[in-house]
């Protein structure tokens, strides 16, 4: 083979090289046009709301008999002593223990009630999720205060293919508006300005690097 040929052929290659290094560039400009996440997400009015899988520990003062633990079925509803199908989901503790003292008066006078929420999964609308290049992508219930690395420590990490610093926030309490994440300076580098609050209903991303 003659050597021109040989030097078009290795400068084709190059070309080709360079040509793959400006899309990738392009693809990661595109991963991070989102502004950065708020630090602060947080809202101090939130209150926990009760979702299907919780179990919910109701405490009838003076009424043992009645007082009982039940599991907030997946219809978002639960089942106790003289009450049935009672609506739970989406509620707060005082909210369902101030229902359950309205649907117990027609049998009781005065019922007091007290509901502590036992085990916490949350309504579909307010889990986190995590998608993508996620060690051990899934669902998590929301907790007020909520930090990304919070959301890393529960799912393992990233995983050697991920494209950290390119993942974002899809932020549905805000009509889905997204914003970036640096998850390898926070998890590779220690870098703690990278860590954000999360909101009710984030979803995570975490895409896959190209290299």
């Amino acid at each position: 083979m003659k050597m021109s040929t040989l030097r078009g052929s290795a400068t084709q290659i190059i070309r080709s090289f360079l040509m793959l290094l400006a899309a990738a560039a392009l693809l990661a400009g595109c991963a991070t046009k989102y502004p950065p996440a708020p630090q602060s997400a947080a809202s101090p009015e939130y209150n926990y709301m009760i979702g299907p899988g919780d179990s919910v520990n109701i405490i009838v003062w003076r009424n043992p008999e009645l007082s009982t633990t039940v599991p907030v079925r997946p219809d978002g509803k639960i089942t106790t002593p003289l009450v049935e199908d009672l609506q739970a989901i989406g509620k707060d503790s005082s909210t369902l223990a101030r229902d359950i003292e309205q649907a117990l008066s027609k049998y009781i006078r005065d019922p007091v009630v007290t509901v502590v929420v036992t085990s916490f999964v949350g309504p579909y609308s307010e889990q986190i999720r995590v998608i993508g290049e996620a060690a051990q992508p899934q669902t998590l219930p929301y907790s007020q205060k909520m930090t990304l690395l919070d959301v890393m420590i529960a799912v393992g990490g990233i995983t050697d293919f991920a494209d950290g610093n390119a993942a974002s926030i899809l932020r549905t309490s805000e009509g889905n508006k997204q914003y970036s994440v640096r998850l390898t300076d926070l998890l590779k580098r220690g870098d703690v300005s990278a860590n954000v609050e999360m909101r009710p209903g984030d979803v995570l991303i975490v895409p896959q690097s190209w290299f």
